[in-house]
């Protein structure tokens, strides 16, 4: 069962990643799933006690955020570019969270709606 922080972390990211163009929320292994033409850009994931959010850097970034300590390579699909911030703990910088989604969505999403998400 969510805490009230995860709830509201859930809340936050939706927020965000809805307001994407044509972003539409999924749920897939029991966690809130955020995609664009079919495909994921973000995911609020985890397990109990050690929720996190995963978003797509791409390979070249990885090392940058892996020297990060609330960063680290995802679950399953990190190889691809994947890397989950882990939120348990601590102040969160929503403004961060938010141009890590944008990056993570312009990363999957069909060069059209880039485009509008750029005008």
């Amino acid at each position: 069962m969510p805490t009230e922080r995860e709830e509201m972390i859930v809340r936050k990211l939706r927020e965000i990643c809805l307001a994407l163009p044509e972003a539409k929320e999924t749920v897939t292994w029991d966690h809130p799933n955020y995609r664009v033409a079919d495909k994921i850009f973000c995911i609020m994931g985890g397990y109990e006690g050690t929720p996190n959010i995963t978003v797509k850097v791409g390979k070249p970034l990885l090392e940058v955020f892996l020297k990060d300590p609330r960063f680290v390579l995802a679950s399953h699909i990190g190889k691809h570019g994947w890397v989950s911030m882990q939120v348990a703990k601590g102040r969160l910088n929503w403004s961060e969270i938010a141009s890590l989604c944008r990056d993570s969505y312009r990363r999957v999403a069909p060069a059209r709606l880039v485009k509008q998400l750029d005008s």
